[in-house]
């Protein structure tokens, strides 16, 4: 029997762009992942706009760089070069780049750059209800040998259908979390006044999130019965929504939390969970509020009613803010139906969109085609 110890894999080194490392949707399914694949990954995170917010969800532990790669605004060509040039100096094993904001880099690579896998999570207020055709022949021409991973139906066929992409090429990876975690989780303290059902959201506080919507349906709730509201997460439009509250007699009822590494806490002291965006595609948020047990009240936009129970598909709604305000009273004036349909979405959950499936099937692509013998 020999004593020989195996020695240890090198680590896959992985470069990911994104265009911002603030906390959002994608950033928290990304710590999901590097946290689950530990030391077998080394990271090096570039976030466009030099924002690192996120960082705080990874383990401390994680081999993880941010690099400065030197990049300037309004410099599109002389940006290329830099990219090439730090590419060429230190090649990772594969490019992950997330969504439009990131495209400059898998322009750069196409010249014998490294393998490269692209996330498409969706889209912003600029191409909330079409798709602007530079953008449709870029993504044509620079992604058309890359992998491409779509956590949605509705994004995965716009790439078949529009962007022409290689059927082979597109992977429909659903967003996965953690049930459990969510389900058990302790509720946070909330701060000392108001009364009434809690409201709540977990989201970025950007265009796209709609919040003033929220804020004006909530205000709509406010005339007809006493309710919190809570906004949990953090953004540029932080100040604005502050005073839009103020400006409607709500300020308070309306607890702006900031932003959590441990979001489940506030799950668990809604009521009813409200989603009012213009735009989304698969939002991860949603999937935590169903694991948590909760109704969803949302407007009705990209892979809604794939990812809530078909209960809760009657609140479900057009991009209004009367209607809103309509689905949010509906389920806080009908808690027995309220209990079945949080009840009907974790099962939902639970069954179709679990963390261990999606980790698996990014892993896949991550890695990349392997050579025999790495399997002997």
């Amino acid at each position: 029997m020999s004593d020989e110890v195996e020695p240890k894999q090198r680590p896959l080194d992985v470069l990911h762009v994104f265009s911002s490392f603030a906390v959002g949707g994608a950033q928290v399914r990304f710590a999901a992942l590097a946290n689950h694949f530990g030391d077998a990954v080394r990271h090096r995170i570039v976030a466009m706009d030099g924002n690192r917010d996120a960082r705080v969800l990874l383990n401390p532990e994680l081999n993880v760089l941010f690099p400065k790669v030197g990049l300037l605004r309004h410099d599109t060509l002389g940006n290329f070069t830099r990219i090439r040039r730090y590419m060429d100096l230190y090649p990772p094993d594969v490019l992950i780049t997330s969504n439009w904001g990131s495209i400059d880099w898998a322009i750069a690579r196409r010249r014998n750059g490294p393998r490269h896998v692209h996330m498409e999570d969706g889209f912003g207020p600029d191409e909330r209800d079409r798709q602007l055709f530079r953008r449709v022949l870029t993504r044509w021409v620079v992604l058309d040998k890359s992998q491409i991973i779509l956590p949605s139906r509705t994004v995965e066929l716009i790439a078949r259908k529009k962007w022409r992409l290689p059927a082979g090429n597109l992977h429909y990876i659903p967003n996965g979390v953690d049930a459990a975690r969510f389900a058990a989780a302790k509720p946070a303290v909330l701060p000392q006044g108001g009364e009434g059902p809690v409201f709540g959201t977990v989201t970025a506080l950007r265009a796209e999130k709609n919040l003033p919507r929220l804020l004006e349906a909530f205000a709509i709730v406010r005339k007809a019965m006493p309710a919190r509201l809570v906004i949990v997460g953090d953004g540029p439009l932080r100040a604005k929504l502050k005073t839009r509250a103020a400006k409607l007699g709500i300020s308070g009822s309306v607890h702006f939390a900031g932003p959590s590494a441990a979001p489940e806490k506030y799950y668990a002291c809604f009521d009813v969970f409200v989603l009012s965006s213009d735009t989304e595609q698969m939002p991860l948020c949603v999937l935590e509020a169903g694991a948590a047990g909760l109704p969803v009240a949302a407007t009705d936009v990209g892979d809604m009613r794939v990812i809530v129970a078909p209960e809760n598909a009657p609140y479900l709604v057009a991009r209004d803010t009367a209607k809103l305000a309509e689905a949010m009273l509906a389920l806080i004036k009908d808690p027995d139906a309220a209990r079945r349909i949080g009840a009907a979405n974790r099962a939902l959950v639970a069954r179709d969109f679990t963390q261990d499936a999606m980790f698996e099937k990014h892993w896949a692509l991550w890695r990349g085609p392997q050579n025999d013998e790495d399997d002997e």
